[in-house]
């Protein structure tokens, strides 16, 4: 859910929603993305991490305080809740790129600094996991319904202008604390219903680029795929959601012009980032302030969406939006493999 305008939505809200789609999980992964939580640090990046225990802590310390300035770092506020077990410390840490007491160094991106940093925790310190790393967001997530991880995280204490929600259901992944979506780059969240068929050609796409796949999910690989297509190569949204989704060859075949030579070009230049598979996902958009969502090209997996005023919602189940907005000025479902995006500067596109 987004509001529009960027009016903070109470952390109460995504929870109700989340809970009238309870049939959907079985309560091994659960997560929440809120935007806009952190506006006495918007201009650092939050580092959201889970350390397994005191040595892991230090040691990820070390290596942050010879990588980056670290302008603050505290606990992830927390309480105790049965559903939510086996907790690894969860710490944050607010944080710009460059050694401690030097500048940055201007000849690199920022993002692409800290997209470095997170590659290098997630698979050279064992017992650490950077799950969240955007301005002025954050990931929360763990094992456990949506409700308790919600309590955990003291959700209801956060306000947001964009709110993502998520509850597993994982038929042929682990469900552990680090495949909880949502999944997280920079300012990328994404959480996704589905199965990845392209898995192994998707992976091993994006680590030729440099990214790493180490969370033992396969939707993981959709935020990399769109830091890769929006943020480095600097494709359109509408067009990185063609690479990722794109019609039928037969379609494409029957569409002249522009668009049709358009089309061929996607799919012969990034073949290896199509995915394949049942799949729905919905996007929280570095840098754009907005959300998409985008259904597979045969829509095997449902989105629905509504508006009221400057309220824009996408989920899974029309019940879900019904629980926070009963009377919606208008209620659709989105079209197979084309993209509804709400962004604050005005209104889906």
């Amino acid at each position: 859910m987004i509001n529009e305008e960027g009016k903070p939505i109470p952390g109460a809200e995504p929870i109700k929603a989340m809970e009238a789609m309870a049939p959907r999980y079985n309560g091994l992964g659960a997560g929440y993305a809120g935007y806009g939580i952190y506006p006495k640090y918007k201009d650092f990046y939050a580092l959201h991490i889970m350390l397994n225990d005191k040595e892991s802590k230090i040691a990820v310390e070390d290596f942050l305080k010879s990588n980056v300035n670290v302008e603050y770092d505290e606990p992830i506020p927390t309480k105790e809740v049965s559903g939510v077990q086996d907790s690894p410390i969860v710490w944050r840490y607010f944080v710009n790129p460059g050694p401690a007491g030097q500048s940055s160094d201007q000849a690199l991106d920022p993002d692409d600094l800290i997209v470095d940093l997170v590659s290098r925790i997630n698979s050279g310190f064992e017992g650490a996991l950077v799950f969240s790393s955007g301005k002025n967001m954050g990931v929360f997530k763990a094992v456990g319904y949506p409700w308790d991880v919600a309590k955990f995280y003291r959700i209801d204490e956060y306000e947001a202008y964009l709110w993502l929600g998520h509850g597993r259901y994982p038929t042929n992944t682990p469900g552990w604390w680090g495949g909880s979506h949502p999944f997280n780059i920079i300012g990328w969240s994404v959480v996704h219903n589905g199965e990845i068929s392209s898995y192994g050609t998707n992976k091993r796409y994006l680590e030729q680029w440099g990214y790493k796949c180490a969370l033992l999910t396969d939707s993981e690989v959709f935020a990399y795929l769109f830091d890769l297509l929006v943020r480095r190569h600097g494709l359109p949204i509408e067009v990185a959601c063609k690479v990722i989704s794109p019609p039928l060859w037969k379609t494409i075949d029957r569409t002249h012009g522009d668009e049709g030579k358009l089309l061929q070009a996607i799919r012969m230049t990034y073949a290896d980032a199509l995915v394949s598979g049942p799949s729905s996902i919905i996007v929280a958009i570095n840098g754009m302030k907005g959300i998409l969502g985008l259904t597979d090209r045969l829509k095997l997996r449902p989105l629905v969406a509504a508006r009221k005023s400057e309220m824009v919602y996408i989920a899974s189940e029309e019940c879900a939006i019904r629980s926070v907005c009963p009377n919606s000025d208008e209620a659709w479902t989105l079209k197979a493999g084309i993209p509804l995006i709400a962004k604050m500067e005005g209104g889906p596109s």
